[in-house]
């Protein structure tokens, strides 16, 4: 009888709702720090998610005291990425690279950017047809044909603010500001504020 109820009393644990959610979103903790190469104190929360499909772990780098709540993609053709120290990626938040992204130290990203340094698809539309559909049927592929990327850098202590959308080939100055809901063009001087779509410069601050 006292085996029974031992046996009830594991089992209850096991299939406790709170249980299994702390065992999953600490599966997919692990999982994030499996496919990346981190330092010291940097955190992967719940809603974080990492798809590494390089499948080389030194695609993507973080360095210490960093905080991601957000996804980082490298695709199977090429990309790389590398966040710095005391940096912080919002939940939302998608850095997708074929090329490369290099994000310095102390920058601060908001929830629901994208920070993404290729167009994904190609231009002409029958190449494009033709590669979603080897896409579906056979997983990312390893040649990046004729899609367009250019790398991506933001420099130490810039803040993106929400809902912002940085596009291929642009580099951010150093501390600059890019205002909620803006999508980046071009380079963005250090020490600005940029905001619009396309962002322009709206404010300089003394560096």
């Amino acid at each position: 009888m006292i085996f029974k109820k031992i046996a009830q009393s594991l089992l209850l644990k096991i299939l406790d709702p709170a249980v299994l959610l702390a065992k999953l979103n600490q599966y997919k903790i692990d999982s994030c720090n499996s496919n990346v190469v981190a330092g010291e104190a940097t955190l992967f929360y719940e809603q974080a998610s990492v798809h590494n499909f390089s499948q080389h772990n030194n695609s993507i780098t973080i360095g210490n005291n960093s905080h991601i709540r957000g996804e980082l993609l490298v695709f199977a053709n090429g990309g790389n990425i590398s966040i710095g120290n005391n940096c912080y990626i919002g939940e939302g938040t998608r850095l997708w690279s074929g090329e490369s992204i290099k994000i310095g130290n102390d920058v601060l990203i908001s929830h629901n950017c994208n920070i993404i340094d290729t167009n994904s698809h190609e231009i002409d539309f029958e190449k494009r047809k033709k590669s979603f559909v080897e896409l579906v049927s056979k997983g990312h592929p390893f040649d990046r044909g004729n899609v367009q990327t250019a790398p991506i850098v933001i420099e130490d202590n810039a803040w993106l603010s929400f809902n912002v959308s940085i596009l291929k080939g642009v580099r951010i100055g150093k501390g600059a500001i890019i205002a909620a809901g803006s999508v980046v063009t071009k380079d963005v001087p250090g020490f600005s504020m940029v905001a619009g779509n396309p962002a322009t410069v709206v404010k300089q601050f003394v560096s």
